[in-house]
């Protein structure tokens, strides 16, 4: 324990550059009094809106929430709610330097309508056409410009188009390049373009869907795990250690919701980490904080353990407040004791 307080006492030492798609969550709170008359739906009375960084700009605010150093690369539309998300990220002393804006873009908004502590309905507006290439060769000379300055990479993939095979491809060798520790929050879709990185942290669904469509994929049948039923807990353990070797990771964190997680390296060890929430309000983004927080573990000197349980620590904080939410340093220290 005295060696993870230590760990945290680094935190603002540690410089990361996130890389992925912005998104901006918007709340409108309410209350519920009575069902429509027009539809069996409730109607909600609006009190109050509130925004706040979501995807790629969540693992920012949550890095910076943590005292680390944080620069957001991402692509935003020309429109209000890019507006909206620059003055919240600047709000929270994250560097926006690396954000684009692409006028034939919307920015990607969540609108989540809440009574009281529950969610009512989301509503997603979103753009998730493949970058302009002249735009993902802005985004790479960004990068190439700026890495020689930050000690980690984290690649935040939620599928709406920035990252893309080209610019992973590039992104990898640089880290490897330079010498930085690379971690992705993967799409499952992508995970054979993932191939050396230091870490990545999926969930439960995300490794299940990732197995069967690398077997899909795969012609020389690396991968001996039946995919065509639901996965025991025995074929997580196994598709973890093939996803492990086959991508040439150091390691691989597993996010398992009430199960805690397990943390599998490439020296064989796998450990299984019970969670540390102490009640569950709200999921959202949760796997934003398991990334910032393992991931400036590691900037501040953390073994991949050490690491992994600072993430859980820190996400079950998060899934306790109702929204998207992060935790700061006192907060974490606190839930240490």
């Amino acid at each position: 324990m005295k060696n993870l307080k230590s760990i945290i006492a680094n935190f603002n030492k540690a410089r990361i550059l996130v890389v992925g798609d912005v998104i901006l969550d918007q709340y409108i709170w309410g209350t519920v009094e009575r069902v429509s008359p027009e539809a069996p739906v409730p109607v909600v009375w609006g009190k109050s809106r509130t925004y706040v960084p979501g995807g790629a700009a969540n693992v920012a605010n949550n890095i910076s929430a943590l005292d680390g150093q944080v620069t957001l690369v991402g692509v935003t539309g020309e429109d209000e709610h890019a507006k909206i998300l620059l003055s919240e990220l600047k709000k929270r002393n994250i560097n926006t330097g690396g954000i684009f804006n692409e006028p034939k873009r919307h920015t990607i908004l969540k609108t989540r309508i809440l009574a009281g502590h529950q969610q009512v309905v989301r509503v997603d507006w979103e753009d998730t056409e493949p970058l302009a290439k002249s735009l993902n060769e802005k985004i790479l000379k960004f990068i190439k410009s700026h890495i020689k300055n930050f000690d980690a990479v984290i690649i935040e993939d939620y599928g709406k188009g920035v990252v893309n095979m080209h610019l992973l491809a590039e992104l990898i060798a640089l880290g490897k390049r330079f010498g930085k520790i690379v971690t992705v929050d993967p799409k499952e879709e992508h995970f054979q373009y993932y191939k050396g990185v230091t870490s990545i942290t999926p969930n439960r669904k995300e490794l299940e869907n990732a197995i069967r469509n690398l077997k899909l994929k795969d012609n020389e049948n690396r991968f001996k795990i039946n995919t065509d039923r639901l996965f025991a807990d025995k074929d997580i353990d196994s598709a973890a250690s093939q996803i492990l070797d086959y991508l040439k990771l150091e390691s691989i964190l597993v996010t398992l919701g009430e199960q805690g997680m397990k943390l599998f390296e490439k020296s064989g060890r796998m450990t299984h980490i019970p969670t540390q929430a102490q009640a569950v309000f709200d999921v959202s983004g949760a796997g934003d904080t398991v990334i910032s927080a393992f991931t400036l573990s590691l900037c501040a000197g953390a073994s991949k353990l050490e690491a992994a349980h600072i993430a859980n620590f820190a996400a079950g904080i998060v899934v306790g407040k109702v929204g998207t939410a992060t935790t700061d340093r006192t907060e974490l220290l606190q839930r240490l004791k």
